[in-house]
């Protein structure tokens, strides 16, 4: 089975493997942070939370904040 991606395209600047995403079981919170544009995303995690799941969350609140500017206009 493939290991899954930890490294991700940046939905801001689009730089490629400039998203790293970091998960803090403590806290119970997960960050993914572009390094070269420095835009970054949190949100909360489980035990059974990946790095794609926060990358994915983001590329979601991405679409839906963009889908409500587009119903306002």
């Amino acid at each position: 089975m493939d290991k899954l991606d930890t490294v991700f395209c940046c939905p801001f600047c689009n730089h490629g493997s400039s998203v790293e995403c970091r998960i803090d079981m403590k806290n119970l919170i997960g960050e993914a942070s572009c390094r070269i544009c420095l835009e970054s995303f949190s949100t909360t995690v489980n035990a059974l939370t990946e790095p794609i799941d926060i990358y994915s969350e983001w590329i979601d609140e991405c679409e839906r904040v963009n889908n409500l500017e587009d119903d306002a206009a």
